[in-house]
């Protein structure tokens, strides 16, 4: 069993490092695939797709993609115990285009995933006040149109909503967005915003600076925390009269919706941005790992715990949104929204109908936080050890890993500034809509299951698993990585494709084209890695082109983990005498 990947030599060389237990990889990983999308998507889209008939396809994908994958990226990770670039220099060289692809689509969500949180860190603040600044119509920032829907003898009011506004959606869009009319509007920069930032960033980087011994004790306490204010928040949700209505409304099955394509659709883009395939965090996450960890049981329990936390978080929701449509006397459906809508708006509007307001909205903007807090941290980790890993005799002298990762985190931070103007939520909606598209994961999949199905070999990815956990993995995943994962991908792929929508906001707000223009840039820039930088390897290599593509597509024969290990303990001695 390999203790160690790295020596320092000279005091000049730090030690990749490792899990310091199996609690630590299994922490890590539950808080990158559990996040704010089981908590503000899943809900909406089970109750929006057919309420319990939704899990019909859910399960579908769950079984199909989503945990075969998950074991495929974890086996890689731990196997190569490299990044999610290299990796593929040793499995398939072919394919290390997936590797970029992924690497990127993950810098752009860690840029969306912090202004997330800074607007969640802000309304923490604003709950400490002695009256939710939510809560009323009576602030310098309301309009007439302005309505406290928390009072019941406005709740006539519901019949005329498009004449009339929220307190919550005007302390949203006003307050704390100062929204503009439009991505031509930038605006000026929201000072309170920009400095909740600059503190999310802050405790980011101090969560990994150290890689691994910093992350795996900091998970200990972020991807924890979070399920003890979901339980509160359920226990609370389930007490208030109008829960019941909420549940069903949540869970009541249409079975008439199984026929649309768009149900199926929304499922499989669920599954793979929740189950975080396709982008290499798993492959990361799994390089810490001994080389004998039973890998194979952990995915099957971390995945079932991803799914029972979506379902769990969608009781503590739709409880509280059907005591807020029970107070109001309007359906559950008018309070309903997704994403940013719910987290900042129908949410805090129903915890301001509650007793003690100010505890109940602390307890979901701290777990707002830590859910985001701790994806977002793995993710940073992820691109920091995927980059470390392709120059690790450079890169991982004394000093260097924390002076990058400064340098990563400042560059980060200086492009999200156009996002925290008054402008920013449309730039924001732009990249999370096109660049942190499920389209582009989906197509990462397809050619991710391909390349270790058929290329390296299903057959040899299982005599892998045999090796290091000693169990023998069921033959459904060789069906799935053979031919279900790369067939379902790519059809729920030309779905989205053939279903696109272009980007809208509110309903009322449509993006000029050269907006549009940029989203597919951006959606674009890493799908094209893929056979991008295949054809690179291909027109650049040496012998024939028959020759070359053989080359490519075989895994290094002399690979093994402990060869890995006495080449590059080599390579920093050499660069240590330099």
């Amino acid at each position: 069993m390999l203790t160690k990947l790295y020596a320092k030599t000279d005091g000049q060389a730090e030690e990749r490092g490792q899990w310091a237990s199996k609690v630590e990889f299994l922490l890590a990983v539950a808080g990158n695939v559990v996040g704010l999308g089981n908590v503000w998507r899943f809900p909406y889209l089970c109750y929006k797709n057919g309420g319990g008939a939704f899990l019909v396809p859910y399960l579908v994908f769950v079984a199909t993609c989503g945990v075969p994958l998950f074991l495929l990226e974890t086996t890689m990770g731990q196997y190569t115990q490299e990044g999610g670039i290299t990796c593929w220099r040793k499995l398939c060289p072919l394919a290390e285009g997936i590797g970029y692809g992924g690497q990127l689509i993950l810098l752009y969500s860690c840029m969306t995933y912090l202004i997330i949180l800074s607007w969640a860190l802000l309304y923490l603040v604003f709950s400490f006040s002695s009256q939710l600044p939510w809560a009323s119509c009576n602030n310098d920032w309301n309009t007439d149109n302005c309505v406290d829907f928390s009072i019941r003898s406005n709740t006539s009011e519901w019949a005329n909503l498009n004449l009339t506004t929220s307190a919550a959606t005007e302390f949203w869009e006003r307050r704390v967005l100062s929204i503009s009319g439009g991505i031509e509007e930038v605006g000026s920069i929201r000072w309170e915003i920009l400095l909740c930032l600059i503190v999310v960033w802050i405790a980011c980087y101090f969560c990994i600076w150290k890689g691994v011994k910093s992350t795996g004790k900091v998970v200990y306490f972020t991807a924890t925390f979070p399920y003890a204010m979901l339980l509160i928040l359920l226990i609370r949700g389930l007490s208030l009269p109008g829960a019941s209505e909420g549940l069903l409304f949540y869970l009541l099955p249409d079975i008439a919706r199984l026929i649309d394509p768009q149900v199926w659709m929304e499922a499989g883009a669920q599954i793979f941005f929740s189950y975080s395939v396709g982008v290499g965090s798993l492959v990361v996450l799994g390089s810490y790992n001994t080389y004998n960890n039973n890998c194979y049981k952990d995915c099957l329990w971390l995945c079932l715990l991803n799914s029972c936390t979506s379902v769990v978080a969608g009781f503590a929701v739709f409880s509280v949104l059907g005591f807020m449509a029970h107070e109001q006397g309007v359906p559950i459906a008018e309070v309903a929204e997704s994403g940013p809508g719910l987290a900042f708006i129908a949410y805090p509007q129903a915890v301001a109908m509650m007793p003690l307001p100010q505890l109940w909205a602390i307890c979901f903007f701290i777990m707002l936080i830590l859910l985001g807090l701790d994806t977002q941290f793995v993710a940073m980790e992820v691109v920091m050890t995927s980059i470390i890993d392709m120059f690790p005799s450079v890169m991982r002298r004394t000093g260097r890993r924390e002076g990058f990762l400064l340098l990563f985190c400042c560059t980060c931070f200086l492009a999200q500034l156009v996002m925290v103007t008054e402008g920013g939520m449309f730039v924001f909606q732009l990249f999370d809509y096109y660049a942190c598209n499920g389209a582009c994961i989906l197509f990462l999949c397809v050619f991710e299951s391909l390349a270790m199905g058929w290329i390296f070999g299903a057959d040899k990815l299982f005599g892998i698993i045999k090796d290091m956990t000693g169990m023998r993995a069921n033959k459904f995943f060789k069906i799935c990585w053979l031919y279900l994962a790369p067939l379902v991908s790519l059809g729920t792929f030309i779905c989205s494709l053939v279903e696109y929508q272009p980007l809208t906001f509110n309903r009322w707000y449509v993006y000029p084209a050269w907006a549009y223009t940029v989203g597919w840039v951006l959606a674009l820039s890493s799908i094209l890695l893929v056979p991008g930088f295949a054809l690179y390897k291909l027109s650049t290599g040496t012998g024939t082109l028959s020759q070359r593509f053989h080359r490519l597509c075989q895994s290094d024969p002399d690979y093994s983990p402990a060869h890995k290990q006495e080449a590059e303990l080599q390579q920093i001695r050499e660069a240590a005498v330099e």
